[in-house]
């Protein structure tokens, strides 16, 4: 902690906020500006970076205004960040400059853009399960504005069970996730979980907020999501194991892009993506219907749904029993419409219709008939054998084929990431 202190104050000449300026000139003349930024500081040895990263992000005349847990303050004075910032720091919720006002809430309210950094696995924890135990959190549960989270902890927390599930859950709500950094870590060896650079975190910034939030304004976007339901009687159906989280985070993904976004579901239980209309449909020609209605007036359409390929030929009007007598049941199924084969034969020049290839074998070879085959401009190719990737699982990774044969394929990773990825793309051809 002696070593901490005299890194603070005073600073060294190498570590000096003048020298800092001069190392982040380039950085911080391509930052967004004119924010009204929340930065969240919380309990970790890594809280004297966040003094940097708040100077950068006053340099680009954003109006910053920090709110400090009880165990950040431990290691960092308020006032040293009301130095940088200039403004109050908020440090609990029953003490205000005007009575009239609930702290947490209105800070929530006027704020454009919220980063917790660094976020320890206690506060990520917190947000992940709705706990509003402290300013940090409560502020944090009430904001509708994009969140952004850099976590830093120790390698052993980061990799554990219940931090991973905690961050899933907030990618799957929308929230930016960082990277944590690999390096030498307070506990004396080298592992992931290190706090970024101030730097590296200003590019992440820049590039989800500036570069990709308004990206696709203007742009009408229909997404489909889930697995469609063929009933066979008023009891039974033929379905598909798809959960619909690929197609949620991609409406997410778009509507953070600055687009109006249309989300037809099939059967999934997922809470509506913010902002994003949600129509629910069961059966494969519903869907067919809202698409193409939804298509009219959009720029791109993005088939995430399974679509069962067959439905019974008939539907019983009563639960079909069975008997001592029929030891087996011969189904008669009949083709459903290929909705992207008749959409994409159908789009108007400047439309974009992108398919999804859900394959067990030869992954590539039957993607690339499906583009020619269908008329898209893309499809996403993934293996849903691999129980990693497939159905239900949170995380992916898949292969972008183009029109022009060019592929692209991405890490494992979330699936919020992959969603991203795939409108950046879109943005691009737009």
């Amino acid at each position: 902690m002696a070593i901490f202190l005299d890194f603070l104050n005073p600073p060294t000449p190498e570590l000096s906020f003048g020298t800092i300026d001069n190392e982040y000139d380039r950085v911080v003349t391509d930052v967004f500006e004119n924010k009204r930024i929340s930065l969240y500081v919380t309990g970790s040895i890594a809280v004297y970076k966040a003094l940097t990263l708040t100077r950068l992000l006053v340099k680009s005349h954003n109006d910053v205004r920090v709110v400090m847990t009880k165990a950040a303050q431990q290691f960092v004075s308020p006032m040293t960040f009301e130095s940088l910032s200039k403004n109050r720091v908020i440090t609990t919720d029953f003490v205000s400059d005007d009575p009239k006002l609930i702290p947490h809430v209105a800070l929530a309210d006027s704020t454009d853009i919220a980063i917790v950094a660094p976020a320890t696995a206690n506060t990520i924890a917190k947000m992940a399960n709705g706990i509003a135990d402290n300013v940090v959190t409560a502020a944090l549960l009430a904001t509708t504005a994009p969140i952004f989270v850099v976590p830093a902890m120790n390698v052993h927390m980061l990799e554990n069970t219940a931090t991973q599930r905690n961050l899933s859950a907030l990618e799957s709500a929308g929230i930016q996730i960082m990277t944590t950094a690999e390096g030498f870590l307070a506990e004396g060896y080298v592992g992931k979980g290190r706090f970024p650079e101030p730097e590296a975190i200003v590019k992440w910034l820049d590039a989800h907020e500036l570069g990709s939030n308004h990206r696709m304004a203007g742009k009408r976007v229909v997404v489909t999501a889930g697995g469609t339901r063929e009933p066979l009687d008023p009891v039974r159906y033929l379905t598909n194991h798809s959960s619909g989280k690929m197609g949620y985070a991609i409406a997410q993904a778009a509507q953070r892009a600055g687009a109006d976004v249309t989300l037809i579901a099939a059967n999934t239980v997922l809470p509506a993506p913010k902002g994003v209309k949600v129509v629910h449909i069961q059966t494969a020609r519903e869907l067919l219907k809202n698409v193409q209605a939804a298509f009219e007036a959009a720029d791109v359409l993005i088939m995430a749904a399974a679509v069962a390929d067959y439905r019974p030929a008939e539907v019983a009007d009563q639960k079909i029993k069975k008997t001592a007598q029929n030891e087996t049941m011969t189904l008669k199924l009949v083709r459903n419409p290929d909705i992207l084969k008749t959409v994409g034969a159908s789009k108007r020049p400047g439309q974009l219709v992108i398919g999804f290839a859900a394959e067990t074998t030869d992954l590539i070879t039957n993607a690339e008939k499906k583009v020619k085959s269908k008329h898209l401009d893309l499809i996403v190719a993934n293996d849903v054998s691999n129980q990693k990737i497939g159905f239900n699982s949170d995380n992916n990774q898949v292969t972008f084929l183009f029109a022009d044969g060019s592929q692209e394929k991405t890490p494992l990773e979330s699936k919020p990431k992959v969603a991203e990825a795939l409108i950046a793309i879109i943005s691009q051809k737009l």
